[in-house]
């Protein structure tokens, strides 16, 4: 895919053109948000709206069993949210097919 033809020249340009639109957003601490994105800043800091946050958390393994530990899932939803930027992992933009 030629850049010149998708407006994408910079890392930011894939943000910018993500605005409005539902984004996936990794974060330290095993959490995952998808929202609508409204702003973002160059420390990508991130306003939200329309929210899921799941986050994962991991029993550590019991020594009389044998196996990875169990994972639990908790999720919840928000109207808003301002994403502090260094806590941001990764931001996935919508799959444009």
């Amino acid at each position: 895919m030629d850049p010149s033809t998708t407006g994408i020249q910079e890392p930011f340009d894939l943000i910018r053109l993500s605005l409005s639109e539902r984004v996936f957003v990794k974060l330290r601490g095993d959490r995952e948000l998808t929202g609508i994105l409204h702003a973002y800043d160059g420390h990508m800091n991130l306003i939200l709206s329309d929210v899921e946050e799941t986050i994962m958390m991991v029993d550590p393994v019991d020594e009389n069993f044998e196996g990875q530990g169990t994972v639990k899932v908790a999720k919840r939803k928000m109207e808003m949210l301002f994403v502090r930027g260094d806590g941001v992992i990764l931001v996935s933009p919508p799959s444009r097919t």
